[in-house]
């Protein structure tokens, strides 16, 4: 992408009145929402999170097939949502929000028992050991949903990396987590739940296109 293209998606972000940009230290002095989702969608329906939503299509799919839930992608790179957050406005998905903001900050954007569920599609799986703090089921990075999440909140893992899956796999079971769902590839699991085979990205199109299976882990944080 053209830095102008990125520029000009920028500047679109900025009018989308469904686009939350704050600074990081807007964030760190007191976000103004934490706590207060609730008046960005003007009603006190379940939150979901999608952590790391690329172009947002995962965030939309669901928001497209459940009115009765708000939904809320968070990416850094808000050239990328860009095309999420349009699509939202021009099908009046009202129940659909975009933060540009990183991960680890996920606890000054949200209060305590403030989120329903988090979705966590195709992450880097940051394979190396020093970037261990990178991936987003380490220890650190569980204990922050779990604090945002309310008491029956679940998490959902969806990768075509074997690495990330038995990783957290492992964390899971070592740590005492409640695993709901696990299974190594979802299109051949007659049990795998609709939110999961029915929805898409385009790089996941492009991992099935390979032969590459798709894995996914539901689970609940007890800490």
């Amino acid at each position: 992408m053209g830095s102008k293209n990125k520029l000009k998606r920028f500047h679109e972000n900025e009018t989308f009145s469904n686009v939350v940009q704050p600074k990081r230290e807007e964030i760190l002095k007191g976000f103004s929402l934490k706590g207060k989702w609730n008046t960005f969608f003007k009603n006190d329906n379940p939150i979901v999170l999608e952590l790391g939503c690329g172009k947002g299509e995962y965030t939309i799919a669901l928001a497209q097939k459940d009115s009765t839930k708000n939904f809320i992608g968070i990416d850094i790179k808000g050239a990328r949502f860009w095309r999420g957050a349009k699509t939202a406005l021009e099908e009046n998905l009202t129940n659909v929000g975009f933060i540009r903001t990183q991960i680890e900050l996920i606890n000054e954007l949200f209060a305590e028992n403030e989120v329903d569920e988090i979705w966590i599609t195709f992450p880097d799986p940051q394979i190396k050991y020093k970037r261990t703090k990178h991936r987003l089921t380490n220890s650190d990075f569980l204990k922050k949903y779990h604090h945002i999440l309310k008491e029956n909140g679940v998490v959902n893992l969806k990768t075509d990396s074997e690495f990330m899956h038995g990783y957290t796999l492992g964390l899971l079971h070592g740590e005492g987590h409640e695993i709901l769902h696990a299974n190594h590839d979802v299109y051949k699991n007659t049990y795998s739940p609709e939110e999961v085979i029915g929805t898409q990205t385009f790089y996941e199109k492009q991992y099935l296109e390979k032969g590459k299976p798709i894995t996914f882990i539901q689970f609940r944080i007890n800490y």
